[in-house]
């Protein structure tokens, strides 16, 4: 990603790491885990390196969340898989990463009405009720990803699955917003 005004804010990630697994068990393994099955069907495990937070399902699939970049996605899926293996825990050997969603913030740097720019970028692919929520919200076609837009110029995409795709939409939002004399 070229744009270094792009900052990622939460990357969520899922994978599987096992068929099955002992819940109970895994709770006692990892200190600190969080499991109150009656509550939440999933065990909840805080890293504070990389400063992430996974949820363990029985069915053996984890989503991780909270990750800044991939590399600590992977760091936070091999430290479990790790620990549990310490625990005598059947785990897979190299389980596949799939990236469910990127969400990062882009600061345009200009102030915005949200009411013009709502008029301007044509209906179809905008919502903006600022009496329901104070941000513009801009669904970009390709990619498929949503923007939120907000008056101080701050802008929150999600929906990503890579990088790149932030990046590709940050740029189609300030064409669009070129030919409307806002940039």
């Amino acid at each position: 990603m070229e744009d270094d005004k792009i900052t990622i804010e939460n990357i969520v990630a899922s994978t599987a790491i096992a068929d099955k697994l002992d819940l109970s068990r895994i709770a006692m393994a990892l200190d600190g885990s969080e499991y109150e099955p009656d509550q939440f069907p999933g065990l909840i495990y805080r890293l504070q390196e990389p400063k992430t937070a996974v949820l363990i399902f029985r069915s053996g699939k984890v989503n991780c969340t909270g990750a800044k970049d991939l590399d600590a996605v992977n760091r936070t899926i091999k430290t479990i898989v790790s620990q549990l293996r310490k625990a005598g825990i059947d785990v897979y050997d190299n389980p596949e990463i799939i990236v469910q969603n990127i969400v990062a913030v882009y600061d345009l740097g200009v102030s915005l009405n949200l009411t013009d720019i709502a008029m301007s970028l044509g209906l179809e692919n905008v919502e903006y009720e600022p009496e329901q929520f104070p941000g513009l919200v801009y669904r970009v076609e390709e990619p498929k990803v949503v923007l939120l837009l907000f008056g101080s110029g701050k802008v929150v995409c999600t929906g990503a699955k890579k990088d790149d795709e932030i990046l590709e939409a940050v740029n189609k939002l300030k064409e669009e917003l070129k030919k409307i004399g806002y940039l």
